[in-house]
Formats: structure tokens, C-alpha cells, sequence
């Protein structure tokens, strides 16, 4: 019975035992020496401006990265973020455009929309026994088609700048850091607390490691899977509304490709694919490099498409390395 137990299987696998892990010490050391790299090859890498830029394109990977977290721990995945973005920037964009909706309710109503298409989400994987891949892969293409009707076949053009405190530009940063980026990092301490310290954070890495065996100790599998795919929806929420940012235009492919890098970021940052181990920090860091990688590449003047590749091989390593710790565990 003891193994039934979530508690005893967590610290067994200790997923929140260290304030900070190996794999997220390797990327302190790995994000330190590119960006003395780039320092010394470039000479506009470490410049305000350029790090400004990077912390905000950063931010709404990192926020949406901080659910898709605890969603991964769980042993699920949602590759339907980037389309469920694309409705919340949609819907918002008209509102303010066309009602001339003030910052509060149009935060209101950005955060409901991602709400409800995490809800659905998670109810979905939680009753319908179908993969969580399978699933939100269906959903990907179901907010894509609807993301794409509500464009009406065109962009939204003249989007005011609403948002503007969590834009890009000079209105959108305290003490020359993106707001956005600010925005990330307290959610960060905020998840970093709950899954670390509170017994309900605590029940989606008992969920990773052994589904049956929390049933059995009494945790509600099923509310906790929903409660990890909604979370992820309200991040969702907040990435469309920080993706807005100053207004201009929201074009129709937006959120076209952001699933891969929010995905990349969590499991960059030590996150199993496997489910029961991962960190909130782990995943801000594998957002930076994903970032860095991006930046890096623009400013050595190199093929865009190599952004794919580096990132693409960082996650084969990445997974790679999570198959062999977990190959190790079971054979002691």
C-alpha cells in the first residue's frame, strides 16, 4: 500500500526535492556561456534594447510554458496553445477594436476565452480516454478553423494599443525590463510555490508517476487533469493579450508554430515527457535558450530555418537524456 501512496512515490522520485536540479543547473552554465559568446562575437547581443526585445518575445512562451508544465508532469501534453492563442488574439482584437472595450474587461474576457478552451481540453483528455496528444492535436485544427473565421479571411488592422503596458515599446517596461517578462517570472515563483509546497500542486507529479496508485490514495485524478489543462488555457489567455501588445495588427497566422517552442522550452528545462518530474524554473530557462537561439541566429546573420534545427536537436538531447535517467531509475 505504501507505494499507493503520492506522497512517498514523490519523494522517491524526488521531482521537487532541490531548489534547483542538475538539468537546470546545466542550462544556467549553457545560457552563460552563449551569452558571453554572442557578447564578444556581436556587438549588439547585450545592448538594452536587443535584451528587451528578447525578454518580451521570451514571455509569452515562458507563461504559457509555466502550464504546459504542469500539464507534461502529469504525463500529458496540449499541442493546441498556438491555436487557442491565435481565438484569444482574435476575439480580444475585435473587441477593442470595434467596442472600444477598456483594459480590464478586455484582460477579462482574453483570460475567459483561454479558460474555456483549456477546459474543454482537459475535460476532453480526463473522460474521453483517448491520448492527451491525440486529443489537443484534434483541437489544434478545431481553434485553428475557428481562429481562421473569426479572421473573416483578412487580418485585424488598426488594434489599439490597449496593452500597451504589456507591449514591447518603452510604455511596456519597468526599469528597462518588458513588463511581460516581469509578468512571467511572479507567475513562475507563484507555480514554483504550489507545485512545490501545496499538497494539491504536489498530486500532477503523483499523477506522472502512477495514475492508478493516486486514484487509489484518494487524489481526484480526473479534477486535477482538467485543473492542469484549464491552467494552461488562462496562461493561453495571457500570452494572446501580451502577444497583442501595443495594438497595430494581429494577422491570421498568429500563434502559428508557438506549441513547438512553449513544448520545447518545458522539456529543454528538465520537464519528463514521461510525466512526474519537472520544474516551473527549469521551464523559464528552456524558454531563454529557445529565445536566445532565435536571437542569436538574426543577429550572426544565419538562415532563419536554422532555428528549427538547433532547437530541434536541443530537444532530442533533452529527451534523450530523460530516457536514460529513467532507464537508470528502473533498473536499481
Amino acid at each position: 500500500m505504501a507505494a499507493a501512496n503520492p506522497g512517498i512515490a514523490t519523494r522517491r522520485r524526488r521531482p521537487v526535492a532541490r531548489a534547483v536540479e542538475g538539468q537546470e543547473l546545466a542550462l544556467i552554465i549553457v545560457l552563460a556561456a552563449l551569452w558571453l559568446i554572442l557578447s564578444i562575437s556581436t556587438d549588439t547581443f547585450l545592448t538594452s534594447s536587443n535584451l528587451s526585445n528578447l525578454l518580451y518575445s521570451v514571455a509569452p512562451i515562458a507563461i504559457i510554458g509555466i502550464g504546459m508544465t504542469a500539464v507534461i508532469v502529469t504525463g500529458g501534453i496540449d499541442v493546441s496553445v498556438g491555436s487557442g492563442a491565435a481565438v484569444v488574439m482574435v476575439v480580444v482584437a475585435k473587441a477593442i477594436r470595434d467596442s472600444g472595450l477598456p483594459l480590464a474587461p478586455a484582460l477579462a474576457l482574453g483570460l475567459a476565452v483561454g479558460l474555456v478552451l483549456g477546459v474543454i481540453n482537459g475535460v476532453l483528455v480526463a473522460y474521453g480516454g483517448i491520448h492527451p496528444i491525440i486529443v489537443t492535436f484534434g483541437t489544434l485544427n478545431l481553434y485553428r478553423f475557428l481562429a481562421l473565421r473569426l479572421f473573416e479571411n483578412k487580418q485585424v488592422t488598426g488594434v489599439p494599443d490597449t496593452f500597451s503596458v504589456l507591449g514591447g515599446g518603452k510604455s511596456g517596461e519597468t526599469l528597462g525590463v518588458p513588463n511581460a517578462w516581469w509578468l512571467a517570472l511572479v507567475l513562475a515563483a507563484v507555480m514554483w510555490s504550489y507545485m512545490r509546497y501545496w499538497a494539491t500542486g504536489r498530486h500532477w507529479y503523483a499523477l506522472g508517476n502512477d495514475a492508478a496508485a493516486a486514484r487509489l490514495a484518494g487524489i481526484r485524478v480526473k479534477s486535477r487533469t482538467i485543473a492542469a489543462y484549464a491552467l494552461t488555457g488562462l496562461f493561453v489567455g495571457l500570452a494572446g493579450i501580451v502577444l497583442i501588445g501595443s495594438g497595430g495588427l494581429v494577422q491570421q497566422n498568429a500563434g502559428t508554430g508557438l506549441e513547438l517552442r512553449v513544448i520545447a522550452a518545458v522539456v529543454i528545462g528538465g520537464t519528463s515527457i514521461l510525466g512526474g518530474r519537472g520544474s516551473v524554473l527549469g521551464t523559464l530557462l528552456g524558454a531563454l535558450l529557445v529565445g536566445t537561439v532565435t536571437s542569436a541566429i538574426t543577429l550572426l546573420g544565419w538562415r532563419s530555418e536554422l532555428t528549427e534545427l538547433f532547437i530541434g536537436v536541443f530537444i532530442l538531447v533533452a529527451v534523450g537524456v530523460d530516457l536514460v535517467r529513467e532507464r537508470r531509475r528502473r533498473a536499481r
